[in-house]
């Protein structure tokens, strides 16, 4: 099998819809000659996402759970079965560019060193989509946390984190992008291991990313791809959840990869960033209701 596409769905009927209409003509081209599986992974939607699925795609592997699994969870559990030399993991809210998953594929067999590669993500009005990060460090995550990145935008050391000061238009080595649109190898899978589950959802691409360079793998961005992205279709329907798990996961990879064993340090950071964590909830909640209807 040459490749497997994982897409892990939660409430995004009509997107998932146009999502999987544009992969399944991205994988009718002769170059794929039949030799792909595609599992959707469906985290008990209330919106009949599975029924769609099954009525209008039987060709795609359906697993529907009767509970949120989670995002990392939810991409295990057909990241386990998979069987592609190539696998990727694709956002519901996405729509798949032609030749984009080809262009991938050409990449990884021209650059064998490398372990990810992901496409230029372009947004709904066909703008470049920033997608790519640094690790977060603890510097460049507090100035994000305290919004200084957005009070002086044109400070470089609070563009840094973002990678604001490049375009995204040239194929580079990166950190991390953006888990919207990943293609790895099976290989880097066997070797590294499958998304950590203790990510409920966010940061969970960030420590897989991180797992993959420590083993010596290479990490690049293309612009031979091109996938649109419909920015966060999910995370907007549960904001202020969405914003505890970000903080929940920044803490994790935090604890689990630059603690160090700096034990006292615990209380502080999660205390820290929980506080950032509801300061932010809080401003949201204001905004909605202080919105003019």
């Amino acid at each position: 099998m040459l490749i497997s596409v994982i897409t892990v769905s939660w409430n995004t009927r009509e997107f998932l819809r146009a999502s999987l209409q544009s992969l399944l003509q991205e994988l009718s081209d002769p170059f794929f000659a039949n030799s792909f599986e595609v599992f959707l992974v469906d985290n008990d939607s209330a919106d009949g996402s599975s029924e769609m699925v099954a009525e209008n795609f039987p060709q795609v592997k359906l697993i529907a759970n009767d509970t949120n699994r989670g995002f990392a969870a939810a991409n295990n559990q057909a990241m386990n079965i998979a069987t592609g030399e190539f696998v990727v993991l694709l956002n519901p809210d996405t729509v798949v560019h032609p030749g984009g998953l080809k262009h991938l594929i050409e990449f990884m067999n021209t650059h064998p060193e490398a372990g990810i590669v992901a496409p230029q993500l372009l947004n709904s009005d066909g703008t470049i989509q920033r997608s790519c990060r640094q690790f977060p460090t603890f510097l460049g995550m507090l100035y994000e946390l305290l919004g200084l990145s957005r009070i002086f935008p044109d400070k470089e050391i609070f563009r840094q984190y973002k990678m604001l000061d490049w375009e995204h238009d040239d194929i580079r080595q990166v950190d991390q992008p953006e888990g919207a649109c990943l293609l790895v190898r099976r290989k880097v899978i066997d070797e590294v291991g499958t998304l950590d589950e203790g990510f409920f959802m966010l940061f969970e691409e960030v420590d897989w990313c991180y797992r993959i360079k420590e083993k010596g793998w290479q990490i690049w961005f293309t612009t031979a791809a091109q996938v649109t992205h419909h920015y966060g279709q999910s995370i907007k329907q549960v904001k202020a959840r969405m914003i505890l798990s970000s903080h929940r996961g920044l803490y994790r990879f935090w604890r689990k990869h630059y603690r160090a064993g700096r034990w006292y340090l615990d209380a502080f950071a999660y205390g820290g960033l929980m506080s950032l964590a509801y300061v932010r909830i809080v401003s949201h909640k204001l905004k909605q209701v202080l919105k003019p209807s």
